[in-house]
Formats: C-alpha cells, sequence, structure tokens
C-alpha cells in the first residue's frame, strides 16, 4: 500500500479535476460550440504542460534511444481517442446534466477490465469485479432517465465511455515502452487539439472574441484537466494496473455531481447520495482486498 500511496493519490487528484471540470463544461458553451470548447481547452493543456515538459523530460529524452515511429504511431492512436472521448462527452452535456454525464462516463469501470482480460490477456484481480458491479449500481442510482433528450445524451455519453476506456488501457501500453507521462500528456493535448480543430471549423463559428468570453471555463478545463489532471492519470498508470485505477477513476463521477450541486443547483437527493456512498464503498473495497489477500498468505 504504501508503494502505491503516490500513484493512488495522483489518481484521486486526477478524479477530483475531471469531476470539477464537467461544471466548467457545462456553463462552457455559451457562446462558443462543443467543438471548438474541446480544441481550445486541448490547446490549451498542451501549452500550460510544455514548461513541464522541457523543466523535467526534455533533457532525459535527448539522451536515451527510443523508436520514435513506434512513439508517434502510439501517440497519434492516443491522440485521435482522446479527441473523440472528449468530442462525444462535451456534446452530451448539450442533452443532459452533469450528474447523468460524469455517471455514465464513469461505465470505462466495466470496459476497462473487460477489454484488458478479454483482447489484451492482462491479469486482473478477483476484487476488481465486485467493485466494478458496486460501481455500476452506484452509477445508477445517481442517475436519472426523464425524457427522449436525456436519453439521446446518455447515448453520446456510453458511446465515449468506450474510448476513455481504450485511452486508459492505451497509455498503460504505451508507458512500457515510453516512460515518458508528461511527454504523453503533452502531446496527446496537441493530436487531439488538432483533431477537435476539424469539426469546429468546419461546423461551428470560430472566433477568437467568442473564445475569450468563455477564457475561464477553458483556462481551468484546459489547465488543470486536459493538462495537470491527465499528467497525473500517467503518472498513476506508471504503478496501477488500468481495471484497478479505472476504479478510482470512477469519482470523477461523485465529484461532478457534488459540485453540480453546489454551484448548479442539479439537486442530490437521498437515493443519489445513497449511489456516491456505493462508488466510494466499491473504490476502497478494490484497493483494500488485493492487500488484505497478500498479508492473509504472508506476502507482505
Amino acid at each position: 500500500m504504501r508503494n502505491n500511496l503516490i500513484p493512488i493519490s495522483c489518481a484521486l487528484g486526477c478524479s477530483f479535476l475531471w469531476g470539477t471540470t464537467f461544471v466548467a463544461q457545462d456553463t462552457g458553451m455559451d457562446f462558443i460550440g462543443p467543438y471548438t470548447f474541446c480544441a481550445s481547452r486541448l490547446f490549451i493543456g498542451f501549452f500550460g504542460l510544455l514548461p513541464f515538459l522541457i523543466y523535467f523530460e526534455f533533457d532525459k529524452l535527448k539522451q536515451i534511444n527510443f523508436n520514435f515511429q513506434k512513439v508517434l504511431l502510439y501517440t497519434l492512436i492516443l491522440g485521435s481517442i482522446f479527441g473523440l472521448a472528449n468530442i462525444f462527452q462535451q456534446v452530451s452535456l448539450l442533452y443532459t446534466d452533469i450528474a447523468n454525464s460524469a455517471v455514465f462516463t464513469v461505465l470505462y469501470v466495466v470496459i476497462v477490465p473487460v477489454v484488458s482480460y478479454f483482447i489484451f490477456s492482462l491479469k486482473v484481480h478477483s476484487s476488481i469485479w465486485p467493485s466494478v458491479t458496486l460501481c455500476l449500481i452506484g452509477g445508477l442510482l445517481l442517475s436519472e432517465i426523464k425524457n427522449y433528450d436525456v436519453r439521446y445524451g446518455d447515448t453520446l455519453v456510453i458511446i465515449g465511455a468506450f474510448f476513455w476506456a481504450f485511452h486508459i488501457i492505451f497509455i498503460s501500453k504505451i508507458l512500457k515502452f515510453f516512460n515518458f507521462p508528461i511527454a504523453i500528456a503533452t502531446f496527446q493535448c496537441l493530436v487531439a487539439g488538432i483533431f477537435c480543430s476539424v469539426p469546429a471549423l468546419a461546423l461551428e463559428t470560430v472566433s477568437i472574441s467568442l473564445i475569450s468570453k468563455e477564457i475561464k471555463e477553458l483556462l481551468y478545463a484546459g489547465i488543470l484537466s486536459s493538462g495537470v489532471a491527465f499528467m497525473l492519470q500517467a503518472y498513476a498508470q506508471r504503478v496501477l494496473q488500468p481495471a484497478s485505477v479505472a476504479i478510482i477513476f470512477s469519482l470523477e463521477g461523485v465529484f461532478a455531481s457534488i459540485f453540480g450541486w453546489i454551484i448548479l443547483d442539479q439537486f442530490l437527493n437521498e437515493i443519489k447520495i445513497f449511489g456516491i456512498l456505493i462508488i466510494l464503498l466499491a473504490v476502497i473495497f478494490s484497493q483494500l482486498m488485493p492487500i488484505y489477500g497478500k498479508k492473509k498468505y504472508g506476502r507482505i
């Protein structure tokens, strides 16, 4: 547990930033469209991470030999997946509220272990499956299906959840042969920003004056979420397995619901609060059970 304390803390910080960013995403489309919002926040994230990349990793990158073509290919794939995940999530907020978007986004908590086990043949600890079940129950209690518009928005989020799942898995794969989390976070923002710019320029009116009206939301979503949070994600996944870390990341749904209630008056009733507690239980269970098993069999 002590060895995992820093990566778990990174994952928790990442979840907090992701969850609170849903508020900025929801309020940041008064003057610009979802594609413009995505492209803008991702470019801001890229420029926000550049100083960290130059200070912490640039010299190390110059000193090692790595397969540039392989890293470039994986970065292009990762950035494209990242861009699609952002687009589906952002567009969904036009049709559903923050709690629903956040909750259905964390369906990746189910998709990640399934894909990891059946497609990539990665080991999944037995504690993951009951934790996933608890997350699903908690998520259902947090969500509310009221009308067609909400169902349509939820459908977009669910599609996006598949991209978020593959994003989590792909980062773990890249880190195995290119262990530079800041570089990965930086250049995935650049690729995803370019990716999101295509529909923004084709379908929306892109104007600096309009973008500047959403600057507070874009700075929060760009620097803290697209930048810092995804850097923390990469650091967490240097140690934690995809299925395990996905359960911690599911707390973003909890943070989003709480801050949607505090800031936007999107009410949390007793059932939703119970759902939050169940998700918290799932996260705790997923992290403590492997440690209990090691102690039980004398491995610690």
